[in-house]
């Protein structure tokens, strides 16, 4: 079974949480993680203090494989000058060389996207026809049995209960319908500043509506900055997948425990899940955790 915990929205700066930070360190030794994603905002202005105390933070988790990519707040908003000319200097010196990446094990690919654009779309993000066909030329070199996973900041579908504050980034549904396409399993992200997790189908059926992929979005793990049902509340969560389901924990932190504790859990089958329709009808899918 591989075991993923999923973090997001550190937003190291004022708004991050040092207690918080901190009950999540301690218990993230605990779950035994194989792989941890961090989907972006390490911090709250993208200035090198609050790198280093991001960088300084992420060594302290468990010692696994790390996939993370930037978020908006990774790149100067305010000073222009860095963000027309190197906006991701920062990112690149403390978080990763590479904005962009593909983990490769026997059961699992992972294939990072970069989605910030700091020139023309740097809160809602973009994803591009170039990045889809990079994710297709990575999937198809995957394991016939590896889980198919894609890790972004930005969400590629809205909670069904959020509001429309956060308009879905440039390019979603024909990334969704590619998604699809491809038999993606699971799609991890952030910047909502609140969990929610449930299947694409959901949202937008798409062109084949056979094959949604599951969606967890982690809320803010460490800062001040929660929204909508989790406002000035802190998550995270953990993700084990095994050859027919896909389980996921959803974790809030507890003032009253200073720890974390599991709120929720959900399941998916893994593969397509035909529950109406045949060779003649219409077919349609639904996930797990309802």
């Amino acid at each position: 079974m591989l075991t993923i915990l999923h973090i997001s929205d550190l937003h190291f700066g004022p708004p991050c949480l040092a207690d918080v930070a901190e009950a999540l360190v301690v218990l993230a030794s605990t779950l035994k993680p194989d792989i941890v994603v961090a989907s972006g905002d390490f911090t709250q202005r993208a200035r090198r203090k609050q790198y280093a105390a991001a960088k300084a933070y992420l060594d302290r988790l468990p010692r696994v494989p790390m996939v993370v990519v930037p978020g908006n707040h990774d790149v100067p908003l305010y000073r222009v000058v860095e963000r027309l000319f190197t906006p991701y200097a920062l990112y690149r010196e403390y978080i990763s060389a590479e904005l962009e990446s593909v983990l490769v094990r026997e059961d699992a690919v992972i294939v990072a996207l970069n989605t910030t654009s700091p020139l023309t779309a740097i809160t809602g993000g973009r994803v591009t026809r170039g990045q889809l066909e990079w994710c297709q030329r990575a999937f198809a070199e995957a394991p016939a049995s590896a889980a198919r996973i894609v890790v972004a900041h930005h969400h590629f579908a809205p909670a069904p209960d959020y509001d429309d504050e956060h308009d879905v980034m440039r390019g979603a549904r024909r990334a969704l319908d590619v998604f699809s396409r491809l038999k993606v399993d699971l799609i991890l992200g952030g910047h909502l500043h609140r969990g929610y997790i449930g299947n694409t189908l959901d949202i937008y059926p798409g062109l084949d509506r056979r094959h949604g992929a599951v969606i967890v979005q982690c809320g803010t793990s460490t800062s001040a900055r929660g929204r909508a049902r989790e406002r000035e509340k802190n998550s995270f969560n953990l993700i084990r997948l095994d050859a027919s389901a896909i389980h996921v924990e959803h974790f809030m932190y507890f003032r009253e425990l200073s720890t974390f504790a599991p709120v929720s859990r959900h399941e998916f089958a893994r593969g397509p899940r035909e529950f109406l329709g045949g060779e003649h009808g219409d077919t349609q899918q639904r996930g797990g955790g309802e």
